[in-house]
């Protein structure tokens, strides 16, 4: 198999989606009270806080930033290894409270549902709203994101790779083409 990659997304385009998804968060919302921002490890947790910034340069008001670990709620994991732990994010964050989570990649939907039911073992939010920087499709459940930086129709033999310069050392986002060679053999 042979790969190509392409860009989709540098800096720049990073910042001006991201600074897009603050302002509309704020048109939703009428302002940002009562909201949490909830990043879905590790790259969303990167994202909320980004929008949280952008939010504070506007408003003069800083939104609470938490992280979120799912991995007690994936579906892919087998009961026997969940382990035993107390509400994944700080039930005053929660309770009563607009989410908004934060992912980079929305592909098909079983990172957001298992962080919805993870928000929900702690606490009762007001409501959650999804943030993701790209939104591939593919969706295997009925997930569907209120903010998106991108849409990024994909085949199956497509892969999206979102570079975070607090992770990576550089933002970029990019698509890997997997082809398959049609040589005999």
């Amino acid at each position: 198999m042979a790969e190509t990659k392409t860009q989709l997304m540098d800096e720049t385009a990073m910042r001006r989606a991201l600074s897009r998804i603050a302002h509309e968060i704020l048109e939703k919302n009428k302002g940002v009270d009562n909201c949490t921002f909830i990043g879905i490890r590790t790259r969303g947790v990167y994202l909320a806080r980004r929008v949280s910034d952008k939010i504070a340069a506007i408003e003069g008001v800083r939104v609470p930033v938490a992280d979120i670990d799912i991995t007690n709620w994936r579906d892919d994991v087998g009961a026997a290894a969940r382990t035993a732990a107390g509400p994944p994010v700080d039930p005053a964050l929660v309770v009563g409270r607009k989410i908004v989570l934060f992912d980079d990649v929305l592909h098909t939907g079983r990172t957001v549902r298992a962080a919805m039911d993870a928000l929900i073992d702690g606490g009762r939010p007001q409501m959650i709203q999804l943030a993701v920087l790209i939104d591939r499709g593919h969706r295997e459940l009925p997930i569907r994101p209120d903010y998106v930086g991108k849409n990024v129709p994909t085949s199956r033999l497509e892969f999206i790779d979102v570079s975070l310069v607090e992770v990576d050392g550089k933002d970029e986002v990019s698509l890997t083409s997997r082809r398959r060679d049609g040589g005999s053999g």
